[in-house]
């Protein structure tokens, strides 16, 4: 069956890096989103079967977007971590490639939590 399962996630001082991982069962347009303690779940980055990539404002030249291929395996960089990257992170698939709508995607990992201290 569809599985994604995302891993990588922690508790890091401010200015940090963690890099999360997403197995994705094959899939290659797959997108992160986050969800902070209290908010709704947001967009991150999303990349397409060229490897085309999307970013939103927030993590632009901080995040970056990565695959293996051979392992189906999708990674997200995260670099320069701040408190309000704190949040459960999700990888989906599913969706519109590029899309960062998190209504058009239907399959989707248990999250990985990251906590950013200041």
């Amino acid at each position: 069956g569809v599985e994604l399962v995302e891993s990588g996630g922690g508790s890091i001082p401010a200015g940090g890096s963690l890099r999360l991982s997403c197995a994705t069962s094959g899939f290659t347009c797959v997108a992160w989103f986050r969800q902070p303690p209290g908010k709704e779940r947001e967009g991150v980055a999303a990349v397409d079967f060229l490897g085309n990539t999307e970013y939103a404002d927030s993590v632009k030249g901080r995040f970056t977007l990565s695959r293996d291929h051979a392992n189906n395996t999708h990674y997200l960089q995260m670099n320069s971590l701040q408190p309000e990257d704190t949040a459960m992170y999700y990888c989906a698939a599913g969706g519109q490639c590029l899309s960062l709508t998190s209504s058009e995607y239907n399959y989707w990992g248990q999250g990985t939590q990251v906590t950013v201290s200041s």
